[in-house]
């Protein structure tokens, strides 16, 4: 795994790990966070380093599934953006341009 991909997991796993198995969870918060190998989760699981390899795959393409679905991280990163843009070009028409275009 890539470490663009890597942590693309983990950003995805801050919104969505309370939504994958338990077993999901534990595996990927394991390999992502403790930084612990597939080799060690499995032994410590007292379960096949297979076992746990597909549920972590399983799990990242679940947390994928719930981003492409929900889209909380694109959101945020949009809302950065935007207030980043903003910084640079406040001014009071642009300010006002921008209230009237939130969604509430």
């Amino acid at each position: 795994m890539e470490l663009s991909d890597f942590l693309e997991v983990s950003l995805l796993m801050d919104y969505y790990k309370n939504l994958l198995s338990d077993k999901q969870k534990e595996y990927m918060i394991e390999h992502f966070e403790r930084d612990l190998s597939l080799s060690e989760i499995a032994k410590e699981h007292d379960v096949s380093r297979q076992a746990v390899y597909d549920n972590i795959r399983r799990g990242i393409k679940i947390l994928k599934e719930y981003e492409e679905k929900i889209g909380f991280y694109k959101r945020e990163q949009e809302i950065k953006r935007n207030l980043l843009k903003l910084r640079e070009e406040l001014t009071p028409e642009k300010l006002e341009e921008i209230i009237e275009s939130i969604d509430l």
